[in-house]
Protein backbone atom coordinates (compact mmCIF):
# COMPACT_ATOMS: atom_id res chain seq x y z
CA UNK A 1 0.00 0.00 0.00
CA UNK A 2 2.72 2.84 0.71
CA UNK A 3 3.82 1.92 -3.14
CA UNK A 4 0.39 3.20 -4.31
CA UNK A 5 0.22 6.04 -2.02
CA UNK A 6 3.29 8.10 -3.42
CA UNK A 7 1.78 7.28 -7.43
CA UNK A 8 -1.59 9.02 -6.09
CA UNK A 9 0.63 11.84 -4.81
CA UNK A 10 2.27 12.15 -7.60
CA UNK A 11 -1.22 12.10 -10.00
CA UNK A 12 -2.52 14.76 -7.53
CA UNK A 13 0.68 17.26 -7.92
CA UNK A 14 0.60 17.19 -11.51
CA UNK A 15 -3.01 18.37 -11.59
CA UNK A 16 -3.10 20.95 -9.02
CA UNK A 17 0.28 22.37 -11.64
CA UNK A 18 -1.80 21.84 -14.39
CA UNK A 19 -4.55 23.67 -12.93
CA UNK A 20 -2.37 26.87 -11.04
CA UNK A 21 -0.57 27.02 -14.79
CA UNK A 22 -4.23 27.20 -16.18
CA UNK A 23 -5.32 29.73 -13.42
CA UNK A 24 -2.36 32.03 -14.18
CA UNK A 25 -2.17 31.57 -17.98
CA UNK A 26 -6.17 33.26 -17.78
CA UNK A 27 -5.01 35.99 -15.45
CA UNK A 28 -2.03 37.09 -17.97
CA UNK A 29 -5.04 36.99 -20.90
CA UNK A 30 -7.57 38.87 -18.70
CA UNK A 31 -4.60 41.52 -17.98
CA UNK A 32 -3.49 41.77 -21.73
CA UNK A 33 -7.34 42.00 -22.59
CA UNK A 34 -7.62 45.29 -20.07
CA UNK A 35 -4.54 46.88 -21.21
CA UNK A 36 -5.57 46.64 -24.95
CA UNK A 37 -8.97 47.99 -23.73
CA UNK A 38 -7.51 50.89 -21.88
CA UNK A 39 -5.06 52.01 -24.34
CA UNK A 40 -6.82 51.65 -27.46
CA UNK A 41 -8.29 54.88 -27.73
CA UNK A 42 -4.01 56.12 -27.78
CA UNK A 43 -3.65 54.21 -31.13
CA UNK A 44 -6.70 55.61 -33.14
CA UNK A 45 -6.17 58.80 -35.41
CA UNK A 46 -6.99 61.76 -33.75
CA UNK A 47 -9.17 63.30 -36.77
CA UNK A 48 -10.40 62.88 -40.08
CA UNK A 49 -12.64 59.48 -39.79
CA UNK A 50 -16.16 58.79 -38.89
CA UNK A 51 -16.81 56.08 -38.15
CA UNK A 52 -14.33 56.21 -34.81
CA UNK A 53 -16.43 57.83 -31.59
CA UNK A 54 -14.78 61.35 -30.23
CA UNK A 55 -12.48 60.77 -27.50
CA UNK A 56 -13.54 62.29 -24.24
CA UNK A 57 -11.65 65.81 -23.55
CA UNK A 58 -9.42 63.64 -21.24
CA UNK A 59 -8.48 61.28 -23.55
CA UNK A 60 -8.26 64.03 -25.95
CA UNK A 61 -6.10 66.05 -23.45
CA UNK A 62 -3.76 63.21 -22.76
CA UNK A 63 -3.01 62.04 -26.15
CA UNK A 64 -2.01 65.57 -27.05
CA UNK A 65 0.50 65.64 -24.15
CA UNK A 66 2.17 62.69 -24.95
CA UNK A 67 2.66 63.84 -28.90
CA UNK A 68 4.12 66.80 -27.64
CA UNK A 69 6.11 65.11 -25.25
CA UNK A 70 7.77 62.77 -27.68
CA UNK A 71 7.61 65.96 -30.20
CA UNK A 72 10.19 67.71 -27.76
CA UNK A 73 12.07 64.54 -26.99
CA UNK A 74 12.48 63.85 -30.41
CA UNK A 75 13.38 67.18 -31.35
CA UNK A 76 15.95 67.18 -28.70
CA UNK A 77 17.75 64.23 -29.59
CA UNK A 78 17.75 64.87 -33.63
CA UNK A 79 18.89 68.01 -32.68
CA UNK A 80 21.86 66.38 -30.36
CA UNK A 81 22.38 64.21 -33.43
CA UNK A 82 22.62 66.78 -35.88
CA UNK A 83 25.48 68.04 -33.45
CA UNK A 84 27.66 64.88 -32.89
CA UNK A 85 27.05 64.66 -37.10
CA UNK A 86 28.56 67.95 -37.53
CA UNK A 87 31.25 67.60 -34.87
CA UNK A 88 32.31 64.02 -36.58
CA UNK A 89 32.09 65.56 -39.55
CA UNK A 90 34.40 68.54 -38.60
CA UNK A 91 36.92 65.79 -36.83
CA UNK A 92 37.22 63.57 -40.22
CA UNK A 93 38.09 66.89 -41.88
CA UNK A 94 40.82 68.02 -39.46
CA UNK A 95 42.21 64.37 -39.60
CA UNK A 96 42.16 64.61 -43.22
CA UNK A 97 44.12 67.35 -42.93
CA UNK A 98 46.75 66.45 -40.08
CA UNK A 99 47.19 62.81 -42.31
CA UNK A 100 48.05 65.10 -45.39
CA UNK A 101 50.66 67.13 -43.83
CA UNK A 102 52.05 64.10 -41.83
CA UNK A 103 52.51 62.65 -45.38
CA UNK A 104 54.12 65.75 -46.42
CA UNK A 105 56.63 66.05 -43.25
CA UNK A 106 57.81 62.16 -43.73
CA UNK A 107 58.32 63.11 -47.23
CA UNK A 108 60.52 66.10 -46.03
CA UNK A 109 61.98 63.74 -43.80
CA UNK A 110 62.75 60.94 -46.53
CA UNK A 111 64.72 63.95 -48.80
CA UNK A 112 66.31 64.96 -45.94
CA UNK A 113 67.99 61.58 -45.17
CA UNK A 114 68.80 60.71 -48.79
CA UNK A 115 70.28 64.22 -48.86
CA UNK A 116 72.50 63.39 -45.43
CA UNK A 117 72.96 59.85 -46.98
CA UNK A 118 74.60 61.37 -50.33
CA UNK A 119 76.64 64.24 -48.24
CA UNK A 120 78.16 61.45 -45.88
CA UNK A 121 78.56 59.41 -49.17
CA UNK A 122 80.59 62.36 -50.81
CA UNK A 123 82.65 63.11 -47.40
CA UNK A 124 83.59 59.46 -46.79
CA UNK A 125 85.08 59.60 -50.80
CA UNK A 126 86.65 62.81 -50.34
CA UNK A 127 88.59 61.30 -47.18
CA UNK A 128 89.52 57.98 -48.70
CA UNK A 129 91.04 60.02 -52.02
CA UNK A 130 92.87 62.54 -49.01
CA UNK A 131 93.89 59.63 -47.59
CA UNK A 132 95.21 57.62 -50.63
CA UNK A 133 97.00 61.13 -51.79
CA UNK A 134 98.27 61.11 -48.30
CA UNK A 135 99.86 57.60 -48.22
CA UNK A 136 100.79 57.89 -51.97
CA UNK A 137 103.26 61.12 -50.35
CA UNK A 138 104.28 59.35 -48.03
CA UNK A 139 105.78 56.36 -49.83
CA UNK A 140 107.44 58.66 -52.89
Amino acid sequence: MNAMRPEKTEATETETVDTNLAAVTEVEAGIRDFVRNDIAYLRRPASGTTDTPPLDPSAEATVTNVNSLIQRVAGTSLAEIENLISELESLRDLLHAEGQRVQREISGYAQLSQAAMKSTRMIADNVAQWKRAADGLRNS
